[in-house]
């Protein structure tokens, strides 16, 4: 899903993830892929996000079976409040 975090001055990140944590009014709560439409405030705290490095990436064991894995990097940066909103597949934050 796409990931848009937006601030008066700058847009802080924009790019594809497969988990991202929150800072609700009421408490971190989190979206994944097909999450359903939403609209929430946030409060002051820490955005927590898994970005997609590379998705389908086949691993093989001594040639006996292939697994397929998404590879993720995670990271995160701190709000100071703001807005989100989710819609199909689609997570924006405004930021303050």
């Amino acid at each position: 899903m796409l990931l848009e975090v937006i601030t008066p001055d700058e847009t802080l990140f924009k790019g594809n993830v497969s988990h991202v944590v929150l800072p609700g009014l009421d408490g971190s709560f989190g979206i994944l892929k097909g999450h359903a439409p939403l609209i929430s405030a946030l409060s002051a705290g820490s955005v927590k996000v898994d970005q997609l490095v590379a998705e389908n990436v086949e691993v093989g064991y001594s040639g006996k079976y292939n697994e397929t894995h998404k590879n993720t990097e995670s990271f995160s940066f701190d709000i100071n409040g703001g807005v989100i909103e989710v819609k199909e597949d689609r997570v924006i934050v405004l930021a303050e």
